[in-house]
Parts: C-alpha cells; sequence; structure tokens
C-alpha cells in the first residue's frame, strides 16, 4: 500500500488525486491533506479517506476544521508550521497542488524527506527550480510533472540519452481568446477570463491560460525538468488539447501523447509510476474528435508568452519576478481592479525594474518574490479602475 499526501486537497488537481485513490482504497493510504481554508471539503475528504492529518493554512479556519473532525481521531493543524508538518509526513508519494509562490516551501520540505514528489503547481520550478533540483539530487527525492504537458513530455521523453532529443513541442489550447483581437481583448471580462474551452480548472490558472501565461510557465518549467537548450522548446496552438505535448527526435520520429482533457490521466501517471493504473476516463474516440489543428502562437497580441521566454533566457532572479508579479496582477484581475491586457503590462514593468542577485537558497527566492510583489502592486495602482 503507498502513503500518500496531498498538498491542495481541495482545489482541482487535488480533488481529481481524491477522486483516483478513493477508487482504489485498498492501494493507497492517505497521510496528510491540506487546504487553504475550504474547512467543509477538507474535513469531508479527510473522512471518507480516513486521513491521519487534516491541515488548513489559515489559522483562523482551525477551530472549524477541529469541530468538523470532532470524534473523529483524525489529527487537525493550522498555520505554515503545520502545513510544513504535513509536507514532512514521510509519505512514499506527496501531490504539490497548493496553488502560487506559497506552495514552494511545502514542496521544499516534501523534497527533504526523499520520497516521490508530483509537481502540479508550476511556481516552485519556475521561481526556484535550481534550488528544487538541486534539494532533488540530495536527497534522492524523484520528481514527475502531474502538469498534462510536462507529463506528456516526460512519456515521451528518453532520458538516458537526451542529446537524441531534437525538440520538445508544447501545446497550448489557446485560451478563450485565441481569435480575439488585441482591441477585443481590452474588454474582456472576468467572467469570460474564467471560462476555459476546455478544461475545469481554477480562477487562476484559468486567468493564466486566457493570458497564454500559463504556457510561458510551462516553458520555463520544462527548461527545468529536461536537459534540452532553452531555443529548441517550441509552443504550438492546438485548440481541441487533445495532444498535451510532443518530443521529436533526431531520425524524425516525433512521440505525442495523446488523452483527454482531464487532469486525472496524468495524476494517474504519477500515481502508479513506474507501473500504471485503471482511470474512469472513456476511451479516445479519434473519429469522433474528427480533426486536429495547429497554429504558430502570436507573442503580440499575447506578450506573456515572450515576457517568459525573455525571463528563461536572463535566468537568475528573473523567473521568480515574473512569477510574483503575475500572480499580484492576476489578483488584481479576479478582484475586477485592472482590466485583462493590464496583466501582463504590469509583469512587464516589474521585470524592467528589479533585478536583484541571483538567489540561491529558498529564502533567497522568497525575498525576491516579496520584493516583486511590492513593486507590482504599486503598479497596479496606476491601472486601478
Amino acid at each position: 500500500m503507498k502513503t500518500v499526501t496531498i498538498l491542495g486537497a481541495t482545489g482541482s488537481v487535488g480533488t481529481s488525486t481524491l477522486d483516483l485513490i478513493e477508487r482504489e482504497p485498498d492501494r493507497f493510504r492517505v497521510v496528510a491533506l491540506t487546504a487553504n481554508c475550504d474547512v467543509t471539503k477538507l474535513a469531508a475528504a479527510a473522512i471518507r479517506t480516513q486521513a491521519e492529518f487534516a491541515v488548513v493554512a489559515d489559522e483562523k479556519c482551525l477551530p472549524a476544521l477541529r469541530e468538523a473532525l470532532a470524534g473523529t481521531g483524525i489529527r487537525s493543524g493550522g498555520g505554515g508550521e503545520a502545513i510544513a508538518e504535513a509536507a514532512s509526513s514521510g509519505a512514499d508519494w506527496t501531490m504539490g497542488a497548493i496553488v502560487g509562490c506559497a506552495g514552494l516551501k511545502p514542496v521544499m520540505a516534501a523534497i527533504e524527506q526523499g520520497g516521490t514528489v508530483v509537481i502540479a503547481n508550476k511556481e516552485p520550478l519556475v521561481s526556484a527550480g535550481d534550488v528544487i533540483l538541486a534539494a532533488a539530487k540530495r536527497t534522492g527525492a524523484t520528481l514527475l510533472p502531474a502538469d498534462s504537458e510536462h507529463n506528456a513530455i516526460f512519456q515521451c521523453f528518453d532520458a538516458t540519452r537526451p542529446e537524441r532529443v531534437r525538440r520538445i513541442i508544447l501545446t497550448c489550447s489557446g485560451g478563450p481568446f485565441r481569435d480575439w483581437t488585441t482591441e477585443q481583448m481590452r474588454g474582456v471580462t472576468l467572467e469570460q477570463a474564467v471560462k476555459h474551452p476546455n478544461w475545469s480548472m481554477g480562477a487562476k490558472i484559468s486567468v493564466d491560460s486566457a493570458t497564454c501565461m500559463n504556457k510561458g510557465l510551462e516553458l520555463i518549467e520544462a527548461a527545468r525538468l529536461f536537459p534540452i537548450a532553452h531555443d529548441r522548446i517550441e509552443i504550438v496552438i492546438h485548440p481541441q488539447s487533445v495532444i498535451h505535448s510532443l518530443v521529436d527526435h533526431v531520425d524524425g520520429s516525433v512521440l505525442a501523447q495523446l488523452g483527454p482533457p482531464d487532469m486525472r490521466t496524468p495524476i494517474a501517471h504519477t500515481l502508479a509510476w513506474p507501473d500504471r493504473m485503471a482511470t474512469p476516463m472513456a476511451p479516445l474516440d479519434l473519429v469522433a474528435i474528427g480533426r486536429l489543428d495547429f497554429e504558430a502562437p502570436d507573442p503580440v497580441r499575447f506578450p506573456a508568452l515572450r515576457l517568459a521566454r525573455e525571463a528563461l533566457d536572463a535566468g537568475g532572479a528573473r523567473p521568480a519576478i515574473l512569477n510574483a508579479a503575475n500572480e499580484v496582477a492576476v489578483e488584481a484581475f479576479l478582484q475586477r481592479r485592472i482590466g485583462f491586457l493590464e496583466i501582463a503590462a504590469i509583469v512587464e514593468h516589474t521585470s524592467s525594474c528589479y533585478d536583484p542577485a541571483v538567489p540561491d537558497s529558498v529564502d533567497a527566492v522568497l525575498a525576491i518574490d516579496a520584493e516583486a510583489r511590492i513593486l507590482a502592486g504599486e503598479r497596479v495602482k496606476d491601472y486601478a479602475v
């Protein structure tokens, strides 16, 4: 029986993970579950799975969690130290699905235990990729990608012979505004931006998909995970979201991983790896799909793609600044304080006016993240509607 911890158990990735685990209760034992403040969903999941430990990041929610778990024998905790304790539970398999840079320290705590750590949130590898990879090498932890694109690459990439890989091709749905002009996007509403055409995701990730920043972050993440030159990682728009990514080899063979737009497929791959496990997804019906379309991305209409590649090429602290500024800008958009196009503008301004030293620790990354947030927040005030 494999022991499991889920960091971010009430989000879309966390609930998909729980769905798979609960289908095979004799195969998995839940050690710890965490959430930000959704006590109702967290307590229900902990009780259903007979988890040993349930934690809310927001300590103000701890009394409600204790009440919900009273008499169950499930331990409860609240705050950053309790989240770190859950991450350090020593589970065989840990899902890192806490949205944003808030997931950095918990993921690092899990890596320190040396087990299998699944990266579903992009921010740790984007903001602190070198630090994360060095820690995994030191502790012997296995890092597996749960993002559908990176999981697809992982399944097609020959890690024993990386020199045989010519290109990595990340696919991108293009989001809900793929065919919109810049002028049309000036009037984008929050409701339009969070309505992804293919995937069911949280609000922040949905907005990132709409701006294509999600794909920019994935570009940086792919460069961290796979030993290949930055200029050999390409992005192609694929509206159907059936091919999740491709790997082009030197002999001209291009391997692709296909599947439905459902996160349970890549999560199941990491849960069972190096084996396979059944999922509730119906077999892929290519006849029903009928066609697969591709087009080049437009970095003019979607400047987030350009900003991400510039951050990747610059290295050092730039990816952390990019991520922090984007989180601030997206949150301002979700609060209806700025317009859709201002998200990328705030990220570009913050990236251009802040150039700290290269971070060599998690604390250094978090210090850069904090300063970048302050700068981005000041810029938000200039655009506030």
